[in-house]
């Protein structure tokens, strides 16, 4: 199934239907059925799908958090004359959570009237929630931020390395937290004794990073192929070697999805090309075989049954992997 939207493709997400779900750089948020939701004036800048699993949160250059679903589109939260250009969400403890310049924000999808609000000392450029959903992480310049999502005045913990760290993502186990740096570079702690992992050798810079195969192994972008690093263990990557995956000399892959019990990796590259691999024995399934402009936003379903995609120029699909 192919799309041609009119905007940058800004996330895609799959709900627990099974359905695709993009958000679009005009503001709109497109389901996979053909239903569209006006949810912002102006670009859409972060989404992610809703604790519930139902619809698409979506934050915008209107200062504006808001919940879509086919039926129509919600305001959770409103920050006038801000960007919210970063949004996390926990289905285990239903906190939502975004940032807007140097604050992160966090409300409850059960409870209207609950907010937090964390401020740091330079721009936050990502989110993360733990596992439980209990810590959120924000990354910023200088390190990792770790705030309990639900507690009011506390100090936060800090997970210090020199540089500005734009993505992070936690292990499925919450042991390790790994962020992507704006050098061609990943960093990684082991929370418990924030043991530093560095974790460099990138032709590029890794913006995208995901935990596949019940956190076994963490695939990123930043390469002719992806990159999947070993995380089987108590001391995960620490001096281990990472692989490369479906190298191709003429293209990057600049965004990856995973599927979180299974060994099924996706590739977005920037000739826009997309193909889904299977770790297991690295069978590589081409999904978008033309090229074109650069893919923006990738997802996979949790059975790794299904792909979807976005780019650049508004190009979209949705593909069978089987």
């Amino acid at each position: 199934m192919q799309y041609a939207f009119d905007a940058y493709v800004t996330a895609v997400s799959f709900d627990t239907a099974g359905k695709a779900v993009f958000a679009l750089g005009d503001g709109s948020v497109r389901f996979e059925d053909g239903a569209a939701v006006d949810a912002h004036d102006g670009a859409i800048l972060a989404a992610v799908a809703h604790p519930s699993g139902q619809g698409l949160l979506t934050g915008g250059d209107d200062g504006r958090l808001v919940w879509s679903q086919a039926s129509g589109a919600r305001e959770i939260a409103a920050l006038p004359g801000k960007w919210i250009d970063a949004v996390a969400a926990s289905p285990a403890s239903g906190l939502i959570a975004f940032s807007a310049g140097r604050e992160a924000h966090v409300r409850d999808a059960a409870d209207a009237d609950f907010s937090r609000s964390f401020a740091h000392d330079k721009t936050v450029a990502d989110l993360a929630f733990e596992p439980k959903g209990r810590r959120l992480a924000a990354a910023t310049y200088g390190g990792v931020w770790l705030w309990y999502a639900r507690i009011e005045a506390q100090k936060p913990g800090k997970l210090a390395w020199a540089g500005s760290h734009v993505a992070c993502a936690w292990s499925p186990d919450g042991k390790f937290l790994v962020s992507a740096m704006q050098e061609n570079q990943l960093h990684g702690w082991r929370v418990a004794d924030e043991k530093n992992m560095r974790m460099g050798g990138y032709p590029a810079k890794p913006k995208s990073l995901t935990f596949l195969s019940k956190g076994s192994m963490l695939a990123t972008s930043g390469a002719n192929g992806v990159v999947v690093w070993p995380f089987a263990g108590a001391t995960g990557p620490m001096g281990k070697q990472a692989a490369e995956v479906g190298y191709d000399e003429a293209a990057m892959v600049v965004t990856v999805a995973g599927a979180p019990a299974l060994p099924w990796v996706a590739a977005g590259l920037d000739d826009g090309r997309v193909w889904a691999c299977d770790l297991t024995g690295q069978r590589i399934v081409p999904l978008k075989a033309e090229k074109g402009a650069s893919v923006t936003a990738l997802a996979i379903a949790r059975d790794a049954r299904r792909v979807a995609w976005g780019c650049e120029d508004g190009a979209a699909g949705v593909a069978e992997v089987g």
